[in-house]
């Protein structure tokens, strides 16, 4: 073999071996991060993606393109980088921004959210595998208190958060697993309508918004902020996407066949807030479930981070939405 062959040779080995060892990188884990003024923020991160998690605040506080400033998730300007205050939706509205789990149904526990779950620090832990763990305290009201794992796919824009509610103490409670993501003022907002949606519509009639901020077209509901008024909607289907921008995120949490659902039977759920705080709020809930102290209830929802390109934004959608190849 000449020399230059195999110099040839050698480095398309090693060049191959570089983009292997590259593809393959575990999610890394890095502590006592500073993340606008917050010094104890956790940021794990892929090929990809990171996502930025603050333990104080008990929050998924961003997700977003590595080596990008920006990314989807609302932060609220007034509170960035402060301690809990003792009642953060009354010092601002929209708190802190980020995503974060309540128990539903909301009817059981009116306004504003309880303590141990929205307005309190939160314990992380993190294990071998990369995977961040955020503990709140013990509700005293309802018994329970959520555990949230946290972990990133090892090279897909993939964020998956497991939520549990441990029921700890108290009577027997009914409660659903409920996520809340506060999002960027979007271009818009599709809620998928499943084939045999219980709802005629594609949306529940438990909220009523103007056909200017969401209608149908064909197999999706397109939802817009009303910049006047806060408005909400839902329905029995999986998945949501935001779209902004530059940037698309879709949300999604499976359907439990044949379980019920609050709000009337719905698993996914679009708020958008009133000017002049201009976010709107991805929601996925699960099944309702009775605990007695001992037992757990847990649901998924699965982030996937998407670039808009230079196709129509409904080509955009329908992308992300499409199943992934096998």
């Amino acid at each position: 073999m000449r020399v230059s062959t195999l110099l040839t040779f050698l480095g398309f080995a090693f060049f191959s071996l570089a983009a292997h060892a590259l593809a393959a990188a575990p999610v890394t884990v890095a502590t006592a991060q500073n993340y606008r003024g917050w010094p104890d923020a956790i940021i794990l991160r892929n090929a990809t993606v990171e996502a930025i998690i603050v333990p104080s605040v008990g929050r998924v506080m961003q997700l977003r393109f590595v080596g990008e400033t920006d990314g989807p998730f609302w932060e609220n300007e007034k509170l960035a980088g402060l301690a809990m205050p003792t009642a953060p939706w009354t010092v601002a509205h929209g708190s802190f921004g980020g995503d974060k789990t309540w128990p539903a149904p909301q009817s059981d526990w009116k306004w504003p959210p309880p303590v141990a779950f929205d307005a309190a620090p939160h314990t992380a832990a993190i294990d071998p595998a990369g995977i961040v763990t955020l503990s709140s305290p013990l509700d005293p009201k309802s018994g329970l208190r959520s555990l949230r794992r946290i972990s990133l796919d090892p090279t897909e824009p993939v964020m998956r958060i497991a939520t549990t509610y441990e029921k700890i103490s108290g009577g027997p409670a009914t409660v659903s697993v409920w996520v809340i993501t506060q999002l960027r003022d979007p271009v818009a907002v599709f809620m998928p309508v499943p084939e045999k949606s219980r709802f005629p519509t594609g949306t529940t009639q438990e909220w009523s918004v103007p056909e200017e901020f969401l209608r149908r077209e064909n197999n999706w509901m397109r939802f817009t902020r009303n910049p006047a008024k806060s408005q909400k909607t839902g329905n029995d289907g999986a998945s949501l996407v935001w779209a902004g921008t530059h940037q698309l995120l879709r949300i999604t949490i499976p359907r439990v066949a044949g379980a019920d659902y609050p709000d009337g039977g719905c698993s996914v759920e679009i708020y958008g807030n009133e000017n002049p705080f201009p976010y709107v709020e991805l929601e996925t809930l699960g099944p309702l479930q009775a605990l007695r102290p001992g037992e757990t209830v847990t649901a998924t929802t699965t982030y996937r981070l998407a670039r808009r390109t230079p196709a129509p934004l409904e080509d955009d959608v329908r992308a992300l939405l499409a199943p992934p190849s096998p």
